[in-house]
């Protein structure tokens, strides 16, 4: 084993131990290799350029997703209802009248997933319930915003008390899943009720992501804990990841590496992630389309292949 592997053989080794959950134990890692070529010097290494990207990949579990989620509470939501009870309070800092008022703004509101229910950004509500302390009271189904009218069959909101609607959601990528939510829901509850806040709050997004929920939706605001920029994008000109590489490491043959094992994975324009999202990103209870699908992909087809961070829902590309 040459000195650059071990240096980030070394260098993953730490991150299962720390970070990763044990996730990619050696045996995995191992398994993982054996989908690229074995090195033919003086050829680059596909297997030490493997390394390499893994050596960079960065991982979220449990521990990381629930902070993240009392941080979304508390800096998206809690904070800004505090400040305009404070402003509207001749800026006082009497918890006596600043609580009740709060209180009174928070049974108004309703937490909602973004996704089916079998999907993480409905999973995601029950950690945020439990880290926030909140009532089963305040979360409720998407098919619980509206109700029709007896006899006229009119659409009317099902709860007209209520002002905020707060959709929680763990990645944009693209922003296109926010947008669909737009057209079925946010637009609808907004017609009902045009004073209404209607939010989308994510922990991590894309800056191509969240300028499209910004910019293209009725959401009345889009906020995220963390903003993804283009220099997280493994191949894009400011890569963070091929700024100072490892001896031996080549970003051109990297590139091309990943694009030839993803064109037999998914469709051409994902070949990268989706929508050539070119990410190394992945959390505790699963692994984004938008990371690099040699990372993750794990589908049935004619083209077996061993993940080491397994993607669990399955495309429809």
């Amino acid at each position: 084993m040459d000195s650059v592997t071990q240096t980030l053989m070394a260098k993953i080794k730490t991150l299962n131990e720390t970070v990763w959950e044990r996730h990619a134990s050696e045996p995995a890692i191992a398994d993982w290799l054996d989908n690229f070529a074995a090195p033919n010097p003086p050829e680059p290494s596909e297997r030490l350029h493997a390394l390499y990207l893994l050596s960079n990949f960065m991982y979220f579990g449990n521990r990381q997703i629930r902070e993240l989620l009392k941080h979304l509470y508390r800096d998206l939501y809690r904070y800004p209802i505090l400040r305009d009870i404070r402003r509207a309070n001749a800026d006082t800092l009497d918890s006596d009248l600043i609580d009740p008022f709060f209180k009174t703004e928070l049974a108004k509101t309703r937490f909602l997933g973004v996704g089916n229910p079998s999907e993480s950004g409905c999973h995601l509500l029950y950690y945020f319930r439990q880290e926030n302390g909140l009532s089963k009271d305040l979360f409720i189904h998407t098919h619980e915003l509206f109700r029709r009218e007896p006899g006229s069959n009119a659409q009317q909101l099902r709860d007209p008390d209520v002002t905020r609607y707060v959709f929680i959601d763990d990645f944009c990528g693209s922003g296109k899943q926010a947008s669909q939510y737009s057209r079925d829901l946010v637009e609808d509850i907004l017609r009902l009720n045009p004073n209404a806040s209607v939010a989308y709050y994510v922990l991590f997004a894309t800056t191509k992501g969240i300028t499209t929920v910004r910019s293209e939706t009725a959401f009345t605001e889009a906020r995220e804990i963390y903003q993804l920029d283009p220099s997280f994008e493994c191949f894009s000109a400011g890569s963070r990841y091929f700024l100072r590489p490892a001896d031996g490491i080549d970003k051109q043959f990297c590139q091309e590496m990943c694009q030839r094992y993803g064109a037999h994975m998914v469709a051409p324009a994902h070949v990268l992630g989706f929508d050539n999202s070119q990410l190394l990103l992945g959390f505790h209870h699963n692994t984004p389309d938008n990371t690099l699908p040699i990372i993750w992909y794990d589908e049935p087809s004619d083209f077996p292949w061993k993940p080491i961070f397994r993607r669990y829902p399955k495309l429809e590309w």
